[in-house]
């Protein structure tokens, strides 16, 4: 049975259509469709409820130790407030999932944000594998986690909250943070490519929160979004999502994520397996469709008339106005300008390799 987040009534009774995702029941949309709110975030402000991420804390005097094993980024020079990308390996050096750290203070506290999807994977893999003096919690269900992204999103938290609040960079939070009077963490952090803020608070605080904002925002154009919009954002940007540019059987090197992997480190969970292999023989790419089709995921890519590799994401882009797929296909045809086509539906559509992201702002 699919859980629901603490906004759920209130997605009910404002017309989002809801859908079951990662066990949860959320608004793929709202009345306004797909495209408006997607390009909303582009050229304004949405939010979004993400209430249905995972989110745990990693704790104690060996919390770090654990930390620089368990994931492949390096954490060992990380100040207080600071977000971190990082990659979850298995012993081939496939990925378990991508997460955030955070380093919420001195004493060896961390909080981790993993994908709904993953979260009891997670969790069960992590508690498997701490040494020492080191305590976990999964703490998800005490939070509410609610995405302000856009543009003008800056401008819409802080008339709402004091100038103390607002984390000044780019992946850096702030702990004790509030808006429009919700005590809540506040971080610079997103999954569609623009300027945002990803802001947890309690689940009895989620509602008031989600209003204050709205309200706050009501002149400039903010509006609910769902998942629909928030998938065709994070593909424009070009931004992995786990199941598709990642999995268990796909290194982080294939995925494009090696700025997220430390091999200088003295040692990971997977990097025996992964030295050496920092140039594999497929990679991902991205691709846009010149033919009419629209490619989805798992649709196989050819050239030569041979298959050299297979979608992982695709849709319609709409602010690019343009049919856009990522895949991973082998590197010898991953360069920019190669002429492919896809698979789509038992038809060929012609397309090209394109750089990587479609969208940056």
């Amino acid at each position: 049975m699919e859980k629901t987040t603490p906004l759920y009534a209130w997605h009910e009774a404002h017309g989002g259509k809801i859908v079951p995702f990662a066990g949860y029941l959320l608004p793929v949309q709202y009345e306004q469709g797909v495209i408006a709110e997607h390009e909303a975030v582009r050229n304004r402000v949405g939010l979004f409820d993400v209430s249905h991420m995972g989110e745990f804390v990693v704790s104690g005097e060996n919390a770090l130790d654990n930390l620089q094993r368990i994931a492949t980024n390096d954490f060992s020079k990380m100040p207080v407030g600071r977000v971190r990308y990082t990659l979850m390996c298995n012993d081939n050096g496939g990925v378990i999932d991508d997460l955030v750290v955070c380093k919420m203070d001195n004493k060896g506290r961390f909080l981790l944000v993993v994908n709904a999807a993953n979260r009891e994977k997670d969790a069960a893999w992590i508690r498997s594998h701490l040494e020492g003096s080191v305590q976990f919690e999964d703490i998800s269900d005490s939070l509410a986690q609610i995405a302000l992204q856009g543009p003008l999103s800056e401008q819409i938290l802080a008339r709402l909250s004091d100038p103390a609040s607002i984390p000044s960079a780019y992946y850096t939070l702030v702990e004790n943070g509030a808006a429009g009077g919700v005590p809540c963490i506040v971080s610079r952090t997103g999954y569609t490519g623009e300027k945002g803020f990803e802001l947890y608070c309690v689940p009895n605080d989620a509602i008031a929160l989600w209003e204050k904002l709205l309200d706050a925002g009501k002149n400039d154009g903010l509006i609910p979004c769902g998942l629909g919009s928030r998938d065709t954002l994070r593909l424009e940007a070009a931004m992995p999502l786990y199941g598709h540019e990642m999995t268990s059987d796909i290194t982080p090197f294939e995925a494009g994520l090696s700025f997220a992997v430390k091999m200088d480190k003295p040692d990971f969970i997977g990097k025996r397996r992964l030295a050496g292999r920092e140039t594999p023989a497929r990679i991902r790419a991205g691709l846009k469709v010149i033919g009419r089709g629209i490619a989805r995921g798992g649709e196989d890519v050819f050239a030569d008339g041979v298959v050299i590799g297979k979608t992982t994401s695709g849709s319609f882009a709409p602010h690019l106005k343009e049919c856009v797929a990522m895949a991973l296909v082998q590197r010898t045809y991953a360069a920019p300008g190669q002429k492919v086509e896809i698979d789509v539906r038992g038809r060929k559509v012609e397309a090209v390799v394109a750089g990587l992201p479609f969208y940056k702002r």
